[in-house]
């Protein structure tokens, strides 16, 4: 009985995770938002398109050997073609699905992210000494050392373990 009140307790961490609840919140918005950008693709850029032909984007297709078409429908009845105005359509409904998350989302999530970031307050720890300063230090030690000051080999030693 243990396991499974073990196993049912690791289950609702997982789910109360915060990437999961996000992660399953993108997903149906990303699922609502296809079908906007589907119509929009399907009512607006195809037609715009379809100006130099066929509305539809899907009738665009191309031979690769002798295809029959049959003449009342405009459809091919045999032979081997590539649907390439289905490829564009999708290829379009992708770029403006990823503009639109990148722009409305991802952008001002960052710029979020920076303001929030550029509130924190600084930390008051000191800065590191540098290269320059700790090499300075040594050589002053070593000099205090050669005159016979004791103490400085002690600070050497000391600032070495600190490090």
């Amino acid at each position: 009985m243990s396991e499974k009140k073990g196993v049912l307790q690791g289950f609702k961490e997982f789910l109360m995770r915060g990437n999961v609840v996000e992660l399953a919140v993108a997903v149906v918005v990303g699922a609502a938002f296809t079908n906007i950008v589907n119509a929009v693709v399907k009512g607006v850029i195809n037609p715009i398109i379809g100006a130099l032909g066929s509305q539809n984007l899907d009738n665009y297709k191309a031979c690769l050997t002798t295809c029959n078409v049959d003449k009342k429908t405009g459809a091919f009845t045999d032979g081997i073609y590539i649907l390439w105005g289905s490829v564009l359509s999708a290829a379009l409904t992708f770029l403006i699905t990823a503009a639109v998350v990148y722009f409305l989302m991802i952008l001002p999530m960052n710029k979020w992210k920076d303001r929030q970031a550029a509130k924190k307050p600084a930390d008051n720890t000191p800065a590191d000494p540098t290269e320059v300063e700790l090499l300075m230090e040594i050589r002053d030690a070593l000099l205090a050392q050669r005159n016979g000051s004791g103490p400085a080999s002690a600070t050497v030693i000391k600032q070495k373990s600190q490090q």
